[in-house]
């Protein structure tokens, strides 16, 4: 069985549509722990990371070397404010939304949002891989 190796930490788009918008950020905290479950730290501050609930489905794409404008687009801005996704190609598995020629795209259920104390409450993502694809650049990950 080929295992998922989802993450070589570098830069993760988080992406889904929920009630009709669509949110996305970047996510530099993401790590794989377990053959089919990873976790991600969404900063208090991101309007993507305050919308994502327990039993959603959300899009987790690790970005190659070549998708420095996804980086860019996805990593300036809230969603709330602008549309991100105008200039991005990605596809859409129900919520989850995947960008296009990711390393790694994963369609992620989430299974618990803890909230960190602190200043500000961050976000600690615990999801289930539901399913992925390996892009043709699946270890050349920003």
């Amino acid at each position: 069985m080929d295992h998922l190796k989802a993450f070589n930490y570098g830069a993760n788009a988080v992406c889904f549509q929920k009630n009709g918008i669509k949110y996305g950020m970047i996510c530099a905290w993401a790590t794989q722990v377990d053959y089919d479950k990873i976790m991600m730290l969404l900063g208090a501050q991101s309007v993507t990371g305050k919308n994502i609930a327990k039993g959603d489905i959300i899009g987790v794409s690790a970005l190659s070397v070549f998708q420095e404008d996804v980086l860019n687009i996805l990593g300036y801005d809230h969603s709330d404010t602008v549309d991100k996704f105008k200039q991005l190609d990605y596809t859409m598995e129900g919520s989850a939304i995947l960008i296009n020629n990711a390393s790694v795209a994963m369609v992620v259920e989430v299974i618990d949002v803890l909230h960190l104390p602190g200043i500000e409450e961050d976000n600690l993502i615990y999801g289930l891989v539901k399913s992925y694809t390996k892009g043709k650049d699946a270890m050349l990950t920003i």
